[in-house]
């Protein structure tokens, strides 16, 4: 299927927003979004309102669209959801991946390892989180999921900027793919729990990184 106007638009805003072009609090007007993308208000307006579902826009009372606010708060509350979502989705996938789509984890995984910028990173984070969970073929979760993601990578960009990105493996991935290997479902979906979560005990802890995201959890799985 085509991408619409409207999707092009809020790929793009979205991807600006993500990676921390458009801060927090920017007003998003539809005029001037529509002259960008030599675009009619329409596919402007309907743009604005899927990244509203996205979770990267809210609109306020007279104050009209903005980039929705990155604090604790909703740092907190995307990992809660998400970690309670991909979970899921990964127990209702794992019985169903086959061969080819181990590679296709594998290769993102490895991708990851290789990368030399977030943002190569970060594409191939984004890409082993989806090839993880694609199996469970439910179109409405893993829409939500890509929701999520996103958001999740809004995090990670956020912590780049001020902690700093060196090029590095993952642990924790290479733990949850050596478990699915195994055939091992209970463990990987623990240890996926726990390397989400991992990101919601830094920012408690006021050390979000990419360093305590990429690290191995120290959480015992439950066999």
């Amino acid at each position: 299927m085509s991408e619409t106007v409207a999707q092009r638009i809020a790929n793009v805003i979205g991807e600006r927003i993500v990676r921390g072009e458009i801060q927090a609090g920017t007003p998003l007007r539809q005029d001037t979004i529509a002259r960008e993308f030599d675009a009619s208000h329409v596919p402007a307006r309907e743009a604005l309102q899927h990244l509203r579902s996205q979770g990267l826009a809210i609109s306020l009372p007279r104050r009209g669209m903005r980039v929705a606010p990155l604090d604790q708060t909703s740092i907190l509350e995307t990992i809660e959801i998400r970690a309670a979502l991909e979970t899921l989705a990964l127990r209702l996938a794992a019985p169903k991946i086959n061969s080819a789509t181990m590679e296709k984890i594998e290769l993102a995984m490895v991708a990851g390892d290789e990368a030399e910028s977030i943002v190569e990173w970060e594409r191939a984070n984004r890409s082993f989180h989806r090839e993880l969970v694609g199996a469970c073929r439910m179109p409405k979760l893993l829409s939500m999921l890509d929701d999520l993601q996103l958001a999740n990578s809004r995090i990670l960009f956020s912590a780049t900027r001020s902690a700093g990105w060196r090029p590095g493996s993952s642990a924790a991935h290479h733990q949850i793919f050596e478990a699915l290997k195994r055939k091992e479902i209970s463990v990987a979906t623990s240890l996926l729990d726990a390397h989400i979560r991992g990101l919601e005990r830094a920012n408690l802890d006021g050390r979000v990184s990419l360093k305590s995201i990429r690290s191995t959890t120290r959480t015992k799985a439950v066999r």
